[in-house]
């Protein structure tokens, strides 16, 4: 599936060749759809960006024909799934090369958003906590990451008093990408277009077995 230039930072490219001008597309793409507050999704992550990520930089024959897309899966049983994912798109706007360092950083974080962990929490303040995780671990402006997303407790221009927040539009598309392939659980991976059954149990050698077997 395409990805919109302003989700430019949920790509992920491994040959040293992606910013030149001649560089070509990779032939095979990996979508992977997680969730920030999924324990399954963040084992899944950890392997993939710290181990499997930096072999297949190292090996020329995965790293020219692979790319791999992150799609931000909200699980919306968990509320604080939302906001984590705002989190995650303000990043992704102001700093779209240091996505996936944040990323790291709220996987490694997650049980601090767990539902117990924000259910006396106002949502502000939620964001706050986010925005100071995005500024700690990305080096991402504290004060633009929370302008992005706070929520105003006051009407809108039009009066309205649902307008959510600067990201809610990303949000939505996020949304809507899911349902278009009918992604439920979390972690999902597409290879190519077609749901394939990697998960968050693999090792780095199982990933590159199956990538060295896949990626032509």
């Amino acid at each position: 599936m395409a990805l919109a230039p302003k989700f430019k930072g949920h790509r992920l490219l491994f040959s040293k060749e992606a910013s030149a001008a001649s560089f070509q597309e990779p032939l095979h793409t990996i979508e992977v759809f997680l969730d920030y507050v999924c324990p399954f999704s963040a084992k899944f992550f950890k392997t993939l960006y710290s181990d499997v990520v930096p072999r297949v930089r190292a090996s020329p024959g995965l790293a020219t024909k692979l790319q791999v897309i992150f799609r931000q899966q909200i699980q919306p049983w968990h509320p604080s799934s939302t906001l984590v994912h705002e989190a995650g798109l303000a990043v992704a706007r102001l700093a779209p090369d240091r996505f996936y360092g944040f990323s790291e950083a709220l996987f490694r974080a997650q049980t601090d958003y767990f539902d117990a962990s924000v259910a006396n929490e106002k949502r502000n303040d939620t964001y706050r906590r986010l925005a100071r995780l995005a500024a700690g671990s990305a080096g991402v402006d504290e004060a633009a990451v929370y302008d992005l997303l706070a929520v105003s407790d006051k009407p809108g221009p039009d009066g309205g008093l649902n307008s959510g927040n600067k990201v809610t539009d990303d949000l939505k598309v996020l949304v809507k990408t899911a349902r278009l392939v009918g992604v439920h659980v979390t972690p999902t991976v597409i290879f190519d277009g077609v749901v394939t059954n990697i998960d968050s149990s693999w090792t780095a050698d199982q990933w590159l077995e199956w990538l060295e077997k896949n990626v032509a």
